[in-house]
């Protein structure tokens, strides 16, 4: 047996360490999906029932040792394991569309690979992953003091699911909160009939001033006719729908 992998608190590492749990992770990519790209596989608890799935795997490692490692336990994974950041990678050079991520993802730059799969949203069509508890009820939320910025940008072009907790002991080492594995699914929506720009704009502008009613947090926009959107002025930005804001952002100026 290869030399376990020692987590490193830099890279925010914390191995899962229960093979029900990985498997009912694993279970939930899509069957129709066959194209899947898992990211900061560790030691592999993951990508061991991955590699048994009729799909082309790939697996992107930033930690040396946790590569050197998976080359040795998983020969089914030659050629198939890229060494680098996932935040820097080309993702249309991994797989050209239509593929699914996977993963337990460090909860250090979690948001950021969320902020990334919107930004390729026309290549990503499904992500399952485990995150910190608390960011993945924030993606989830629908409407109150939980939903944000990340929220509504995912929610514009993914349907999102809550699918179930995970305790802190069942790592190592433990982290120190609940962990939660949530799905998304790209949904229908092509294109948002406002500009992409000024929307994500308008959004993270009501959501940095969250407090303050949308009349008051969008005070830097003029709009071309208010009585459109006078209903939404008394809501704050965690009442508002996806449409709510494309509503918006149709009326800035």
């Amino acid at each position: 047996m290869t030399k376990a992998v020692k987590a490193k608190k830099h890279l925010g590492q914390h191995f899962l360490n229960n093979d029900e749990i990985a498997l009912k992770i694993t279970d939930l990519i899509s069957k129709k999906n066959n194209q899947v790209l898992e990211i900061g596989p560790g030691m592999g608890i993951l990508t061991k029932f991955l590699i048994k799935k009729n799909i082309d795997l790939k697996v992107i490692e930033i930690d040396h040792e946790s590569s050197n490692f998976l080359n040795i336990e998983y020969p089914e994974l030659k050629n198939k394991i890229i060494d680098g950041d996932f935040l820097k990678l080309d993702l249309s050079s991994v797989f050209p569309y239509n593929f699914s991520i996977i993963g337990n993802f460090p909860y250090n730059i979690s948001s950021q690979i969320l902020f990334k799969i919107f930004e390729n949203k026309d290549i990503v069509n499904e992500l399952v992953g485990m995150f910190q508890k608390e960011v993945a009820e924030r993606i989830v939320c629908q409407n109150g003091k939980n939903r944000g910025i990340l929220s509504v940008l995912i929610q514009t072009y993914y349907d999102v699911e809550y699918c179930f907790s995970v305790d802190e002991q069942e790592f190592i080492p433990p982290p120190k909160v609940k962990s939660g594995v949530i799905k998304i699914t790209r949904n229908k929506r092509t294109k948002l009939n406002c500009d992409n720009q000024l929307y994500k704009k308008v959004v993270k502008t009501a959501f940095n001033q969250k407090r303050k009613t949308i009349k008051n947090a969008l005070k830097c926009f003029n709009f071309n006719d208010e009585n459109k959107i006078n209903h939404l002025f008394h809501l704050r930005a965690e009442n508002l729908s996806v449409e709510n804001f494309i509503t918006i952002t149709n009326n800035v100026k």
